[in-house]
């Protein structure tokens, strides 16, 4: 959650829109802040792009000035005057199910990070596999400000992010931070001028698109089960991943691409 608040209420823009060209899917949320009717529109979306064959990669983008500033605090407020006890199963039924598509998608998934990134929007960011950025973003954590821990995995990909002492200190101070600092501390691959990003996405995420779609999906998962697990049982992963795509067109085409000093043509096959 954490802690924006709605573009007015006249608005008839959809909250959430979905474009595919050229083998990528361009999630875009219109609002700065995410509503009710944003978030079931991301727990709908996001499955559906991931299962459609024709889609080879997925970006996910905001609007303006603002990528995400996390929950609707109006909405939010409202919950909690209506029945406190149900206000955060919003968590269960919305954020866990978006960030959980988003990182076990079965493709590429990028953020292009146009503007403020801030509590749960900074955890969608996160749950990417590659974040682009606007040089004029800023950041924050957010949640400490309202009394209120991380969620939507925050805890886990921040510290993965930028590292444990880092992350703690971002969490519990609650202090906004520029692009900069998210590019030198590793949260950001990359910065370019917002004139530029969508530009520059694009372009990126048409390099993911042409790319290895199999072995990106493999690579997911393999970096996602490392956590916690020994090395030999990350060496007993790989070694299954690496007989499997081993036996792929793509893998054969590509080896006979290089031999022959060609582009490799993925397939994802």
């Amino acid at each position: 959650m954490v802690a924006g608040q709605p573009r007015g209420a006249g608005d008839n823009v959809p909250p959430v829109s979905v474009r595919v060209a050229d083998g990528v899917a361009t999630i875009t949320m219109a609002a700065p802040a995410l509503t009710a009717d944003a978030k079931r529109s991301l727990v709908e979306a996001l499955p559906a792009v991931g299962a459609d064959d024709s889609v080879r990669a997925i970006v996910l983008t905001g609007t303006g000035r603002v990528f995400c500033a996390g929950q609707d605090l109006g909405e939010h407020a409202e919950a909690l005057r209506a029945d406190p006890g149900t206000a955060f199963q919003t968590i269960a039924d919305h954020y866990n199910p978006i960030v959980s598509a988003l990182a076990a998608a079965p493709k590429p998934v990028l953020a292009a990070i146009n503007g403020t990134c801030a509590g749960a929007g900074l955890s969608l960011a996160l749950a990417c596999d590659v974040r682009i950025c606007a040089a004029e973003a800023k950041f924050s954590t957010a949640f400490t400000g309202i009394g209120l821990a991380p969620d939507s995995g925050l805890s886990a990909t921040l510290a993965r992010a930028v590292g444990a002492a880092r992350a703690s200190e971002l969490i519990l101070l609650s202090e906004r931070f520029s692009a900069a600092d998210a590019l030198a501390w590793g949260l950001v691959g990359r910065l370019v001028p917002a004139a530029d990003l969508p530009a520059e996405a694009a372009k990126l995420a048409g390099r993911l698109a042409a790319g290895p779609t199999l072995a990106y999906a493999a690579a997911k998962h393999a970096l996602a089960r490392s956590w916690g697990l020994s090395l030999g049982e990350v060496l007993q992963g790989e070694q299954g991943d690496q007989a499997r795509l081993g036996l792929t067109q793509d893998h054969r085409d590509a080896v006979t691409a290089f031999l022959s000093k060609q582009q490799p043509v993925f397939r994802g096959r």
